[in-house]
């Protein structure tokens, strides 16, 4: 959520920034805005807009966007009202200051009005503001420079920020910032240029070296030299020089209409990449999975007691596969928890537990901070992140990154089954260790996940038969998704799917708890979805079934292939090919996937940025 991108060096910064925003717009936002230094920073030129980066181009057009060093952003709204007034960058009273801002000012009120008593007036609602204004104070009555000054004021804020700082008096610096949100900075070999952003995918095109600051540290960077990086108590720390690969196609639709659908489609090869070199199949020997951190954590995750999985949203979903998997292979015990809600459980945790955190960009904000607490109790943290060197990563002891590439849609679809796949081969590899999996259900799993990409791009076949059967239930305000087993949190993942991007109420359930409560919904007008794959409680799945037929109910299943008794009862049905019943989560969500893009489409939605969502939650 929000976007951070700056410039500073020889090239003009205006296209640099514009484009950056641009590969942020996945993050989700209301408004946009960027400053600039021109005439060799005796100008400082500040655009706005409501709306979109376009609407922001549309403001600055025929305007001075010259300037060699320059920040812009897009804003999600927190405090204040989404308008132009209230989108960043903000300016101190002075108009010297001007400031980008991700994250939350929680005493914002309080300096607020400590700073009103001192004279200073504030044109927004932001807290972003209020900081702004609050480096500019402790400047002036200090009499010290930008980067003093804000370290400063840093160390009289709490929450969280990612921040960008130029001075239209030093127009050769620009100061940058963090604490639980990211930021990261593009270093060029000759140190003549540097480059800001959130996360790499505005900088990747530039260069692959690349710093993620740490929480309370402070990046000063001047064109010509070194980087230099410092904690809030002003010590230099050492700045560590990262090699990132970002697939910039990745980044382009590719002749999709939406990334959501092409990232559907990249599914396919993404998984491939997901298990390439983790995998060891040849005609010579047996197949195995190898993971590093199972090889190099043996005695910890073999000792462990426990298994506490930590998530939000899809990643808490692919979470209870997980508990599913570890729990059938491994035999270890295992909880799945919203990350939001541990965080304040008061949770009991010791040595003996493993916590897992499985988050898409490695920066969601509570899961971030529940393994800050269980780290602090003593727990071995493992990671499943997608996002290279982000903050959870780097705060795990051990783990795995999902490897799927860049996911720019806001409804996640190849980090889930990336999560699921990596899920699977560490349960795997784990299980194996332990002794607690035989031989031949061990090399049979390997064996059908290596062609799971295959039976995906088979289901990508239907693609056009979703989209005709999609268009006739955008007329719904409610859906029910059923499953059992394996598929239940398939169930789960698919109504939050529907939610997210076409607006229709959907609720998951696993199928024996529709007579709980759910039935009473049920009517010619509700559409339910059924995941009734073969496995072993598919008759208790058709049970289920002719209770909503006798209530009138309107029946779309995912079966496997040459099923006829389904077929002949409901109203649709979404073939998916034959799998082992623990890996059926990975072709289910497949159709799920594509049936709530093609409801959205033909509803006129924003598929890729829905309203009031953001990729990654970076704040509380």
């Amino acid at each position: 959520m929000c976007g951070i991108v700056g410039y500073i060096g020889k090239k003009q910064a205006y296209p640099i920034l514009i484009k950056g925003l641009k590969r942020l717009e996945y993050r989700g936002y209301d408004s946009a805005g960027c400053a600039l230094l021109s005439d060799n920073g005796k100008k400082l030129n500040i655009y706005k807009a409501k709306g979109k980066v376009s609407d922001l181009e549309a403001s600055a057009n025929n305007k001075d966007i010259t300037g060699t060093i320059g920040i812009a952003h897009t804003r999600w709204a927190t405090h204040g009202v989404p308008s132009e007034v209230n989108a960043h960058p903000h300016v101190s009273q002075s108009g010297n200051l001007t400031l980008v801002h991700n994250g939350i000012i929680e005493n914002y009120s309080t300096l607020r009005e400590q700073l009103k008593e001192r004279g200073y007036e504030f044109k927004s609602e932001t807290d972003t503001e209020v900081l702004v204004q609050l480096i500019e104070y402790v400047m002036t009555t200090n009499k010290v420079d930008l980067a003093t000054a804000v370290r400063g004021a840093l160390n009289q804020v709490f929450g969280a920020y990612a921040i960008a700082v130029i001075d239209s008096r030093n127009p050769d610096m620009l100061v940058a910032a963090r604490k639980s949100s990211p930021l990261a900075v593009g270093v060029v070999d000759d140190n003549s240029e540097f480059y800001l952003a959130s996360d790499a995918s505005p900088i990747a095109e530039y260069t692959k070296q690349i710093v993620y600051l740490n929480d309370e540290e402070m990046a000063v960077i001047q064109c010509d030299k070194p980087l230099q990086v410092y904690n809030l108590n002003g010590e230099i720390t050492d700045a560590e020089i990262k090699e990132v690969n970002v697939d910039l196609s990745m980044l382009d639709h590719e002749g999709f209409p939406h990334f959501m659908l092409k990232e559907i489609f990249d599914q396919p090869n993404v998984l491939k990449d997901c298990m390439r070199g983790r995998i060891v199949d040849s005609p010579y020997s047996s197949p195995q999975v190898i993971l590093s951190a199972i090889t190099n954590n043996r005695r910890q995750l073999l000792n462990a007691k426990r298994i506490v999985i930590v998530s939000c949203g899809t990643s808490w979903h692919a979470g209870l596969i997980g508990k599913q998997l570890i729990e059938h292979f491994c035999r270890i015990p295992v909880e799945v928890a919203y990350a939001s809600e541990f965080r304040y459980s008061d949770p009991v945790i010791d040595s003996d537990d493993v916590v897992m955190a499985i988050s898409q960009s490695g920066e969601t904000a509570d899961t971030l901070a529940a393994i800050q607490l269980a780290k602090e109790r003593g727990a071995m943290i493992f990671g499943i992140v997608n996002g290279v060197g982000s903050s959870i990563a780097r705060e795990s002891d051990t783990g795995t990154y999902i490897h799927v590439g860049p996911e720019i849609g806001v409804a996640s679809t190849k980090a889930f089954t990336g999560q699921v796949v990596v899920l699977t081969m560490l349960s795997l590899a784990l299980g194996m260790a332990k002794g607690t999996v035989s031989q031949e259900e061990y090399e049979e799993t390997i064996k059908e996940l290596l062609i799971i990409p295959d039976k995906i791009e088979k289901i990508l076949e239907q693609n056009e038969k979703i989209q005709r059967l999609a268009a006739t239930f955008t007329y719904a305000h409610n859906f029910l998704y059923l499953g059992r087993g394996w598929n239940y949190p398939v169930a789960l993942e698919g109504a939050l799917k529907l939610k997210e991007i076409s607006y229709i109420h959907a609720e998951g359930y696993p199928a024996a708890e529709m007579k709980h409560g759910p039935i009473a919904l049920v009517d010619a007008e509700m559409p339910v979805v059924f995941i009734a794959t073969h496995h072993k409680l598919y008759q208790k799945i058709i049970s289920n079934m002719q209770e909503v037929i006798s209530r009138h109910g309107r029946i779309i299943a995912i079966v496997t292939e040459g099923d006829e008794q389904v077929k002949n009862m409901v109203d649709e049905v979404i073939e998916i090919p034959q799998t082992l019943a623990c890996l059926a989560p990975l072709l289910t969500v497949i159709p799920l996937q594509l049936l709530s893009y093609h409801v959205a489409v033909v509803k006129g939605l924003n598929v890729d940025q829905p309203r009031n969502l953001a990729k990654s939650v970076t704040v509380e």
